[in-house]
Parts: structure tokens; C-alpha cells; sequence
């Protein structure tokens, strides 16, 4: 009997019950499924690195012999270590594409990932395993020839496989910002491919125990830094970007669904409440035929229970089926890795848990009251609230307000859970609305304060490394341009190290350093400014010392730092050609940059930007990042209709009795639907004043987790303002329009006899 009364009861009340289903499907889809995306990413990576058995680290150095490798095996914290040698090179194909060959002594560290052709064999000299990626690009298969060119030396060779390298999971060429297969890729060869019998190894791959800054100092003591530079597992290149990226879905895909969780649990809170109370009648007619409590409290809890299982489980199970594959494909754009998997982990299971067992703690704290009631009370309704006079209502001006304005203000108070819920889910949509878009200005941002407050030349000619002089001067007279230097430093303090560039200066007008403002700034001769996100990395202020040494140089450089400038995307060290010089640096130029257009190649320029191309790139890079914030946007503004149209249907539902008083009285439903309008629209700019402010700090909280290259202040647009403004009234209005043909079925007797 009692089932048959829940079914029917759902029935009658579907909306409010679809509401709730909706409500738990979406908090558990959003949880689960951006999770599943942001851990997948994790483990996608942890997966392929044991697999691949990554690197803990790279030692680089002109002089790797036995002795040397004898020394770092025969540190306490080595475990393991394979020499090899790296170089660019020049593949003889159109355009001549750049290609890093590895040459192999061993292949049991950062191995090679075949899945076309034969597995890598160290006895064959032979064969060349080529990156997939290019070769797809370049139409290459197993069985074709191909010649690189490096150092004045050619090596032709047959392609046996192709596959991945986890040290180049994500890689540029030097004619694009973003991944570009076509003119970039790697190779794998034995050393027996070498062109001579003496491999000239420079890099020596080590894993070891211990964190990277207890072993690099052992390496200090115990080689004397007889070698170049030490590079760890956390600053390679392709393992940091990865980890960026990972960090910033992670930091975003756990911060914002969360927010869904706890709005969907309040307003779960609220309906099983108000469903119950106005259920007491029939509590009370069920008591009265000999229903035992806990059978009513079953009954009652299975309500909540039923809706928010099924609406769990589904968003359980279509979360991480659908939402990571569509992050995965624009990822898959910029990272090259076989395989990736949709992540799993327990929190999905805890939450989805917590959601059904709050249902079922909600609707037994809702009944208990009233199922502990003796039958001849539970079966009276309610007593209703008893407005009274409040502070506000004892000033003069109260009587001069409106009878709208009254009534609104104290309907609110007589409900005040229901209005600050109402507050709440405006509040938590604005929040994120205000998050996403302002995402959306900060990479628009970023992209006009490098590209035109810092970086404002229209061609940028970046050199070979063997350029010389002359030709660096002529092609300086030829486009009107102005010569920079920029190089990979590693730049450290206490114990804390970090990747970063170096930019040197020489009368430049077409580069200018700027602060937060994005106001220019002078560099001096005698001053060495660091980038402010470099400096709280490193965790120094103007007038600590730092050192730093170019990637290439075993020359560490001690200084001390005069000034701070802002990068939004470029981290590191700014100096002038004269302090370079006085710190006892060449000064090496490697680009020439010019406010022509520039399209004549010219002997000893490797590639040319344009400052579209730039603009281009960095559009294209930030593709999946806006996949995200789209689908967050997305999800805001459903979240609001649902919890707006839920507590309005509620709202509509407790004030029946009242409105049809009022239509008794004589009022038109035109004015009734004013009342409802207006109470929306205070709670709804109640709460889009108060989530903005929020947002703007989710905003900052999101842009602090973007990784070590990014640095910028969290501002919102007055075009982000307007478009959350929009979106949160238009669902606000539109929940109120919902109501309107109730308002006109409104049945007056039923209404005035529902208490009786």
C-alpha cells in the first residue's frame, strides 16, 4: 500500500522529484566526470612513465667517459644510469624539418614505446624508430629510407618502427608555439648507427633515491660539478608541461564541481523538507490506521532515497563515459602519448555515497518530528508562521513602501531558509560563471600584454646557432631590426631551483619589459630584474642573490636582484648587454626582431614569426582549456534553472493559500506574478552581488595553479560582468514566466480549503 502511495505521490509531485534526480545527477556528473578527466590525466602519465621507466634525472656534460659514469655510479643515491647521446638534426625532407636523434648505449631508461614495426634493437645500426606523430604527418612508413644531417655528417637509415618517447610527450618546433608534426619530431637509433666507432655521449640518464636537491648535491661533492648541468625529472621540459597541465585540470575540475556538490545537497535539503511537511495530513491519517513509525519512516525516507540513487548512479556512469573523451580529444592535439585513461578514484564513490545517504539522513530529520507526534495532532496541519513586527518594519519609511515590496520582504522572513537558498544557487552560478569567463579575459589577457605591451614587433628571425656576426648584422641592416638574446637559464636560491629564460637587452625599443600594470619600465646597466612569478617560486625580494647559469655553461653566476618586472607568460632573468658583459657572459644573439613584415629568407635565420603566427598559436593552445570553461558555464547556468524552478515551485507551492486570498481580494494574476517576479529579483541580485566578488577569488585561486610559466592578476571585464548579469537574470525571469499559467489555474476554493 505504501508503495503504491510513494508512486503515486511522485506522480502528482514529478516535477519537484524530477528536480530532485536532476539535481543529483548533475552534482554527481560534474564531480565525477571532470574528476575522472583531471585523474586520468595523472594516471595516464604515472602508467606510461613506469612503463617507459622515465629518467629521475639527466646529468649533461662534454665529458662523458667511463670514469665519469664510474663516479656517478658510485654515489650512494644512484641506482641506475645509461649514457646517450642527443643531437639536432636536419631531416632530408621538404622544408627540413628538425629532428632529435638519440643515439642508444642501452635501452632501459626512458625507453622507447613502439606500436608500429619492430620492437627498438640495440643490435641493429641499420634501423631508425621514428616518432609516429611526424611520420603521420610526413606519410612515412615502415620500409622507407630517410637521411638526417647533423654536424656536417649524414646518416641514412631504414625506419623499422614507430613509436612514442616519453621525454618528448610534449615538444615545439622553433617556428611554433604549439606542437607542429610537420616540421618537428625524434628519432631512436643504436650506437652501433653512429658514423664513427667513438660515440661522443653527452647526456647520462640516472634514477635514483632520495628527492632531486639531495642528489644534486651529492653530485656537487662528490664530482666537483665536472659537469654541465644536472636537469631533474620536475623541470625536463615535456615532463613539466605535462605536469602544468595536469595540475591546472586538476585544480579546476576539483575546485568548481564541488561547488555543485554542496548547492545540490542544500537544495536537496530543502524540497525533502517542505515534500515532507506538506505530507503531515496524510502522516497523521497513516498513524491514526495503525501504520507503526518505522514503517512511515521508511516510506518517507525511500521518497528522497529512490530519486537521488538513480540520478547518482547515472551520473556515475555517464560522467566519466562522456565528459573525459571530449577533453581528451583537444588533448590529444598537444600531447603525444599512446594511450589515455579515464581515471578512477575513491572520492567518486564517497561522494556518490554521500549523496544517496544524505537523502536518507534529510527525510528522516524531516519526519522524525512529526511522525513522533501522537495521530490526533500529526493529523492537524501545521500552525502558520506568525509574521511580527521587525526592526525593519518599526521605521517611518516602512509604511511609505509599496504593498509589493512589503509583502516580498515579509514572505523572505517568515522563509528564511528558502531565501537563502534561493541566494545560494544564484550565488554559486554567478561564482562560476564569473570564474569561466574571467578565465576566458585572463587568457585574452595575456595574449595582448605579451603580444603587444611586451613583445611589440611584427616579425620576430630566429638565428641558426652558427650564425655569424656579418650575417647577423646584415640581416639587422636589411629588415631595420634589433637583435635580442634569449636563453634557457637554470636559476636557483637555497635549495629551490627553477627553469627559466634570460633575456638580454641592447637598446631595444620593439621588446619592453613591464610591471602588473603593464607599464614599461627601464632596466639599467648595473640592474638584474626578475620576473615576480620567478621571484615567489624562488621565494626572494629585491636585494636577495640568486644564482643562475646558462643551460650550455657550467658557469654559475651569483647576483644580486635590483628590480622586479611582469611576465605573463615568460619567467626568468632581464639584463642588458653591458651587464652581461660585466658579468663575465658572451652575448650570443639569437633572433633579430623587426616592426616589418618580413618574408625574404635569409642566410643564417633558421625559421621567421609573424606576429600573427604567434597570435594564432597561442589561440590554438588555449582551445582546451576553453573546452573546459565552456562546459562549466554550461553546467552553471543549468544548475541555476534547476534550483531557481525547484525552490520557486516550492515558494509557489507554500504561498497558494496566500495568493489566492489575494485574488479573493481582487487582485489580477498580472499583479501576482509581479509579487513572484520581484521576490526572484531580489534574491537574485542579492545573490549576483555577493558572487562576484567570490568569483573574482576562485578567479585568482584558478590562475595560481596555472603552472610556473604563467603569472597574472585576476580582472574581470566589464563584458564578463554583463554576459554572468544576462545569464543569471534571463534564468531568473524565465523560472518566474514558468509560473505564470499556474498562476491563472489557480483553483481559489481548493486553495482556501487546503488547511481545513
Amino acid at each position: 500500500m505504501l508503495a503504491k502511495k510513494m508512486i503515486r505521490d511522485i506522480r502528482n509531485h514529478k516535477i519537484q522529484f524530477i528536480s530532485i534526480f536532476l539535481m543529483a545527477f548533475l552534482g554527481v556528473y560534474v564531480f565525477v566526470g571532470f574528476g575522472a578527466e583531471s585523474f586520468g590525466f595523472e594516471q595516464t602519465a604515472d602508467t606510461y612513465y613506469d612503463e617507459t621507466n622515465l629518467a629521475d634525472g639527466w646529468i649533461y656534460t662534454t665529458n662523458l667517459d667511463d670514469d665519469f659514469v664510474d663516479k656517478v655510479n658510485g654515489l650512494s643515491l644512484t641506482k641506475d644510469s645509461e649514457k646517450k647521446l642527443i643531437v639536432d638534426s636536419i631531416a632530408d625532407l621538404e622544408n627540413d624539418p628538425d629532428i632529435t636523434l638519440h643515439f642508444l648505449q642501452d635501452d632501459d631508461i626512458s625507453k622507447f614505446y613502439p606500436v608500429k614495426g619492430e620492437d627498438f634493437n640495440l643490435s641493429d645500426g641499420d634501423g631508425v624508430w621514428l616518432d609516429i606523430r611526424f611520420a603521420e604527418a610526413r606519410d612515412l612508413k615502415i620500409g622507407d629510407n630517410i637521411t638526417f644531417e647533423f654536424n656536417g655528417i649524414e646518416v641514412e637509415k631504414e625506419i623499422k618502427g614507430l613509436g612514442y618517447s616519453p621525454e618528448h610527450l610534449y615538444q615545439t618546433s622553433d617556428s611554433s608555439m604549439i606542437p607542429d608534426y610537420n616540421k618537428m619530431g625524434f628519432a631512436y637509433m643504436s650506437h652501433k648507427a653512429f658514423p664513427m666507432s667513438d660515440v661522443p655521449y653527452n647526456v647520462l640518464l640516472v634514477k635514483y633515491t632520495g628527492n632531486s636537491s639531495s642528489y644534486e648535491k651529492q653530485l656537487d661533492n662528490d664530482l666537483d660539478r665536472d659537469y654541465s648541468s644536472f636537469m631533474p625529472r620536475a623541470q625536463h621540459p615535456s615532463f613539466a608541461e605535462f605536469q602544468d597541465e595536469t595540475e591546472q585540470h586538476k585544480m579546476m575540475t576539483d575546485f568548481i564541481p564541488l561547488i555543485f556538490i554542496i548547492i545540490a545537497m542544500l537544495t536537496l535539503l530543502t524540497t525533502m523538507t517542505r515534500i515532507i511537511n506538506n505530507q503531515r495530513t496524510q502522516i497523521g491519517v497513516l498513524k491514526a490506521l495503525g501504520f507503526k513509525n518505522r514503517s512511515i519512516m521508511i516510506h518517507y525516507i525511500s521518497y528522497g532515497f529512490w530519486m537521488v540513487l538513480a540520478g547518482s548512479i547515472l551520473g556515475f556512469i555517464l560522467g566519466p563515459l562522456t565528459l573525459p573523451p571530449i577533453m581528451f580529444e583537444e588533448m590529444q592535439q598537444l600531447y603525444s602519448i599512446p594511450y589515455w585513461l579515464t581515471g578512477f578514484d575513491n572520492s567518486f564513490i564517497v561522494v556518490t555515497v554521500a549523496m544517496v545517504a544524505l537523502s536518507a539522513l534529510v527525510s528522516y530529520f524531516a519526519c522524525r518530528k512529526i511522525v513522533g507526534e501522537s495521530p490526533s495532532s500529526a493529523i492537524k496541519p501545521k500552525v502558520p508562521k506568525v509574521s511580527t513586527s521587525g526592526f525593519v518594519e518599526r521605521f517611518g519609511f516602512w509604511k511609505k513602501l509599496s504593498f509589493n515590496a512589503r509583502w516580498n520582504y515579509r514572505d523572505a522572513k517568515r522563509n528564511k531558509f528558502r531565501a537563502l537558498m534561493s541566494i545560494a544557487g544564484v550565488l554559486a552560478c554567478t561564482l562560476i560563471l564569473v570564474a569561466s569567463f574571467g578565465c576566458m579575459d585572463g587568457f585574452d589577457e595575456m595574449k595582448e600584454w605579451s603580444y603587444t605591451d611586451i613583445n611589440h614587433y611584427s616579425s620576430k628571425l630566429v638565428l641558426e646557432d652558427n650564425a655569424t656576426d656579418s650575417q647577423i648584422d646584415h640581416i639587422v641592416e636589411e629588415v631595420d631590426g634589433e637583435k635580442l638574446m634569449e636563453s634557457a637559464i637554470e636559476i636557483k636560491s637555497g635549495d629551490v631551483k627553477k627553469s627559466g629564460v634570460v633575456t638580454v637587452l641592447d637598446d631595444n625599443e620593439l621588446y619592453t619589459p613591464t610591471d602588473d600594470d603593464k607599464n614599461p619600465i627601464e632596466i639599467s646597466d648595473d640592474e638584474i630584474s626578475l620576473s615576480k612569478k620567478m621571484a615567489e617560486l624562488l621565494d626572494v625580494k629585491v636585494g636577495d642573490t640568486v644564482k643562475w647559469h646558462i643551460l650550455d655553461s657550467d658557469k654559475w653566476i651569483e647576483t644580486k636582484v635590483t628590480n622586479l618586472h611582469s611576465d605573463p607568460t615568460s619567467q626568468g632573468i632581464v639584463i642588458t648587454k653591458e651587464k652581461l658583459d660585466d658579468l663575465g657572459l658572451n652575448y650570443t644573439v639569437t633572433s633579430v626582431i623587426s616592426d616589418k613584415d618580413v618574408d625574404d629568407n635569409f642566410t643564417g635565420v633558421k625559421t621567421i614569426f609573424s606576429m600573427d603566427s604567434l597570435t594564432d598559436s597561442w589561440d590554438e593552445m588555449m582551445e582546451s582549456s576553453m573546452s573546459v570553461i565552456y562546459l562549466l558555464a554550461a553546467f552553471a547556468a543549468i544548475l541555476s534553472l534547476i534550483v531557481l524552478y525547484n525552490l520557486g515551485l516550492l515558494s509557489f507551492t507554500e504561498i497558494k493559500r496566500e495568493f489566492a486570498t489575494l485574488k479573493v481580494l481582487g487582485f489580477k494574476s498580472k499583479y501576482l506574478r509581479k509579487l513572484l517576479l520581484t521576490q526572484n529579483l531580489w534574491f537574485t541580485t542579492i545573490g549576483f552581488i555577493i558572487g562576484v566578488p567570490l568569483g573574482r577569488e576562485a578567479l585568482q585561486y584558478l590562475w595560481g595553479t596555472m603552472g610556473d610559466s604563467f603569472y597574472l592578476k585576476a580582472t574581470l571585464s566589464f563584458k564578463t560582468l554583463i554576459i554572468t548579469f544576462v545569464i543569471v537574470y534571463v534564468v531568473s525571469i524565465f523560472v518566474n514566466l514558468m509560473f505564470s499559467g499556474k498562476l491563472k489555474k489557480l483553483d481559489m476554493v481548493e486553495s482556501l480549503k487546503d488547511n481545513e
